[in-house]
């Protein structure tokens, strides 16, 4: 018995071979299956053994799901004071933003400490910097330290640190205030214009330019954190998905001159740059502009189709 069971199987395996191997019966095999929708079609099995396209094994191939992206679109925060937001698409140029992004300004305070970092990174040259400078750099990033900030921008020039930022990144809305960093004055357009020249390698360079947007990706503190904590805003009106891969940094300042939050949100993606700029009474406190950061950002928020691969 068990001798015909071998024997019967080594049978099927020599017919289902010759099936293969010999095309008349490979297509007489097909039309017994009902693999054709008419007998004149082409043989469902190819010359190499592979099953072709037919009516009765169709394979229908399901879109990507659609991506999320930023893309201009109506906005609508309200608020009693200043606000001004502009968005850049870096693979068309082209930019959007409230009817006041090339006309209101507002103080960067520590959002400028992303142009400041890459400036002095980019200045040394072929010169590496020490690891007592780099962990300086990280902090000012990071942690948004101020006293990091004003040493770099005093011993790269003070003043003039800011005009290269104007003239290297076509900056047309700014003005200087001279010996305070964080007084620069900017429109939403010009920070953006910023935030791009940051990203394109002019601000720092193409051997730190990841290294700066890495630093920025690992911005940390919530908005109740003081002094310095400064991930919130943009970040947080974004999908998981673009906020894994957005670089940031935040200037905030309650000014006692004009008892105002100065509070702007920069952030950088790989194809887009977003800013958004506030002020507001101290007594709003400094979760309100981040909130509007945040609200900016979410009404911008769109899915595209993913990209065919």
């Amino acid at each position: 018995m068990r001798l015909r069971v071998v024997l019967s199987s080594a049978v099927v395996v020599v017919v289902a071979v010759a099936t293969v191997a010999v095309p008349a019966v490979r297509d007489e095999v097909a039309k017994a299956l009902h693999l054709r929708d008419d007998p004149a079609d082409a043989s469902p099995v190819t010359a190499d053994g592979r099953l072709s396209g037919h009516a009765n094994l169709r394979i229908t191939a399901q879109a990507a799901p659609p991506l999320p992206a930023l893309a201009p679109a109506p906005v609508n925060v309200q608020t009693n004071w200043f606000m001004s937001w502009a968005l850049l698409d870096r693979q068309t140029g082209n930019m959007v933003g409230s009817p006041n992004y090339t006309t209101g300004t507002n103080t960067t305070e520590s959002m400028i400490k992303a142009w400041i970092s890459s400036d002095y990174l980019r200045t040394l040259g072929e010169k590496q910097p020490s690891q007592q400078r780099l962990a300086e750099l990280t902090r000012m990033i990071r942690d948004s330290d101020d006293d990091a900030a004003q040493d770099i921008y005093r011993i790269n020039g003070g003043n003039a640190v800011i005009k290269r930022a104007i003239s290297m990144c076509g900056l047309t809305d700014s003005t200087i205030r001279p010996g305070w960093w964080s007084g620069t004055k900017v429109t939403a357009r010009d920070a953006v214009r910023l935030g791009n020249c940051v990203a394109d390698g002019r601000a720092a360079g193409p051997k730190w330019t990841g290294w700066i947007l890495n630093e920025m990706r690992q911005v940390r503190g919530d908005v109740s954190e003081e002094p310095n904590g400064g991930h919130w805003g943009i970040v947080d009106g974004l999908p998981p998905d673009l906020a894994k891969d957005v670089s940031i940094k935040n200037g905030w300042t309650m000014l006692f001159a004009d008892g105002q939050w100065h509070l702007n949100c920069l952030a950088i993606h790989e194809d887009w740059v977003l800013a958004v700029l506030t002020r507001y009474p101290s007594q709003q406190g400094k979760a309100y502009g981040a909130g509007i950061c945040k609200q900016v950002t979410q009404q911008l928020v769109t899915t595209a189709p993913a990209p065919n691969k």
